[in-house]
């Protein structure tokens, strides 16, 4: 497995080594020993979720007070999306970068997000089917978002699905309800930067 981390801090790109014969494939998608190298801890694993969506539907950004936060390891074993990772940390040299991994059933990539950072995706093929491990379960009242079209974050989501078809977003009402970048930061929900920092470091003793 080779590990980039992404411009956003906290962020990893994971890419397997594939190994194919005319059977199919095989390959380790996560594997315990170069995470914890490379991120510097193990990953604690609660929950593993799966989503399946239509082509143009746009998920996130997604986020959890820290601590305990809620990191995840991604990945999409078919079809394709365009994973993004979000710094919203509060205090962060980077507060406001965002950084993209392209998943899909081809490299067979994954991404990892750290504790505080926001998370989004967007289906670039119908039945694209994306796979998370969760180092906390799900907590709704601890579990908040941005809209992911906030023109201040200003991420630049493609406008043609896997075909080269045009695309038309489609959103949950509860992402199409979320605040932008700034009013979620005055109404105090967004991680703080020293908060992760002490969570994160928790892990490494």
């Amino acid at each position: 497995m080779d590990y980039r981390e992404l411009s956003v801090p906290g962020a990893w790109e994971i890419t397997p080594k594939q190994f194919g014969d005319p059977r199919g494939v095989f390959l380790e998608w996560f594997k315990a020993g170069p995470f914890a190298e490379a991120v510097g801890h193990p990953l604690d694993l609660q929950q593993a979720n799966a989503s399946v969506s239509a082509a143009g539907v746009l998920r996130g950004i997604h986020f959890a007070d820290v601590p305990p936060g809620q990191a995840k390891y991604v990945t999409c074993p078919k079809g394709a999306v365009l994973d993004v990772a979000v710094d919203i940390r509060v205090g962060s040299p980077t507060f406001g970068r965002w950084d993209t991994v392209l998943l899909d059933d081809v490299d067979r990539r994954a991404i990892y997000l750290s504790e505080g950072l926001g998370h989004a995706f967007l289906s670039l093929e119908d039945d694209s089917t994306v796979m998370y491990l969760c180092s906390t379960g799900y907590s709704p009242g601890r579990e908040h978002g941005i809209h992911p079209l906030d023109p201040e974050v200003g991420i630049e989501w493609p406008t043609q699905d896997r075909a080269g078809r045009p695309l038309s977003y489609q959103l949950s009402d509860k992402d199409v309800a979320a605040p932008g970048l700034s009013e979620a930061a005055e109404q105090g929900l967004l991680p703080r930067l020293d908060d992760v920092q002490a969570y994160v470091e928790s892990l490494r003793g």
